[in-house]
């Protein structure tokens, strides 16, 4: 099965496409590119979210906003993708409301996923199925229903999130502290490509370098410099991986002047340069949403 759900009006847009493994090959999965996405993967889909594999083991859902999304296989169950703009709904805007920027959306932890239980599962169905009835209406006030089912998916992810998350042996945030990483994680999405240094977000945080880098550590967190690399690393990674662009012109993307000290940054951290990087991973470019 294959169903394609869209409301659009003026600049904003939000679609529903609702497919399984018979349907995957149908799917023009590049045109999602540009916009915020929620997809609820049943147990048995494999997908990639940027350089990332995963096979999900129940249902679960995946947030991604600028990450590549890509589908590679399926079951009979069908998912569902939630794709909008930020016309229709800004993370930003509506982050007071519902706290999901630097959670679900741009975390620096790099995990854009929530693991559902049976009851958990059942109420997105409803939710998804609420969103879905929405459009096939097309009444006046469908829009806000629609962003009111949007906020409740996105409310009850972020609750789940946390728990999975944030208080496992790995990793327990206070709540008083979780702002901070959460405003590192948005400030880092906003300015990763001309600010490298820890200072830079220290200040626009209001603390002191030393810490901001303390409380990372007290929390057993790679540094805040290292999540730093990390972001510029990654977005070179897609720059080189989805694009055509030359090495130097990367570069000067990411804010460096000198594309012979990003060459040696990026062999240093990952063992590759940056063309052998291209050449390793020139496979599997269709289907990225």
């Amino acid at each position: 099965m294959h169903q394609q759900l869209i409301f659009e009006d003026h600049y904003k847009k939000f679609g529903l496409e609702t497919f399984s493994k018979e349907s995957l090959e149908t799917i023009d999965q590049t045109k999602f590119r540009p916009y915020i996405k929620i997809l609820f993967a049943p147990e048995n889909y494999e997908l990639t979210v940027d350089f990332n594999h995963y096979k999900t083991e129940s249902p679960t859902l995946f947030f991604a906003t600028y990450q590549y999304l890509q589908i590679k296989d399926g079951s009979s169950d069908p998912a569902s993708l939630l794709y909008y703009n930020r016309d229709f709904y800004c993370i930003q805007i509506h982050d007071k409301e519902v706290a999901c920027d630097g959670l679900l959306f741009h975390n620096i932890f790099e995990i854009p996923k929530v693991e559902l239980d049976a009851s958990e599962t059942l109420i997105i169905k409803n939710l998804l199925k609420n969103i879905k009835e929405e459009l096939e209406w097309k009444e006046s006030s469908g829009e806000e229903m629609i962003r009111t089912y949007l906020k409740q998916i996105i409310i009850r992810a972020t609750r789940k999130w946390k728990k999975q998350n944030l208080y496992t042996d790995n990793v327990s945030i206070p709540n008083n502290e979780l702002d901070v990483f959460r405003d590192f994680s948005r400030y880092l999405e906003i300015h990763f490509r001309e600010k490298h240094n820890v200072s830079d977000y220290a200040e626009l945080l209001h603390i002191a370098p030393k810490t901001l880098t303390h409380k990372f550590k007290n929390l057993n967190l790679d540094s805040p410099n290292q999540f730093i690399i990390n972001r510029i690393l990654l977005e070179a990674k897609r720059l080189l991986f989805y694009t055509d662009k030359p090495v130097k012109e990367i570069a000067y993307d990411l804010g460096y002047e000198d594309p012979a000290y990003f060459n040696r940054l990026f062999t240093q951290k990952t063992g590759n340069t940056p063309v052998n990087f291209k050449k390793n991973y020139t496979s599997g470019k269709k289907y990225n949403i």
